[in-house]
């Protein structure tokens, strides 16, 4: 049977609600492509817990530091920051999204919207390129540890109590 005169038996079956020819069927019930995966936020909640663990960043974030002096910060700050960045290249190799100078002229491989945001004076169709503000950060690999089985990923840190 040839494909036109199927596309119309099929065409008025579906108008009329009458089944659908025996041939068509078998196509009919083709697989569909899988829906997309829901995030865990368990991952992003154990990259958490691994920086609280190795650099103690959600006490610094969570602590009030406006009756801190500024080299009180700073000096804070140091060694959060290599600790925070050695555990980061202990689970994630990251890599720029582009690869270029900031300040400079940059013409983006793709305008996915994941990839490359504009921002500034963007006209309504997108643009050829603009200056680069900030390369951006992709994760080209993530080895985080397995979780327990039965572990409560919502737990960052367990609290501490010391026992004298």
């Amino acid at each position: 049977m040839s494909r036109i005169l199927l596309a119309f038996r099929a065409f008025f079956a579906i108008l009329f609600g009458r089944p659908l020819p025996k041939e068509i069927k078998p196509l009919a019930a083709s697989p569909r492509p899988p829906a997309p995966v829901k995030p865990n936020p368990a991952h992003a909640l154990q990259l958490l817990a691994i920086l609280q663990r190795d650099s103690r960043l959600i006490d610094f974030l969570m602590e009030d530091i406006a009756s801190f002096e500024d080299d009180q910060i700073g000096a804070a700050v140091r060694s959060l920051h290599d600790q925070a960045r050695d555990s980061l290249a202990r689970y994630l190799s990251l890599q720029p999204v582009i690869d270029g100078v900031e300040g400079a002229y940059t013409r983006p491989a793709t305008a996915d919207p994941a990839a490359v945001k504009f921002i500034g004076n963007v006209p309504a169709t997108t643009p050829e390129g603009g200056t680069l503000r900030h390369k951006g950060w992709r994760a080209v690999k993530v080895d985080l540890p397995a979780l327990n089985a039965g572990q409560d990923a919502s737990v960052i840190a367990p609290a501490e109590i010391e026992i004298e």
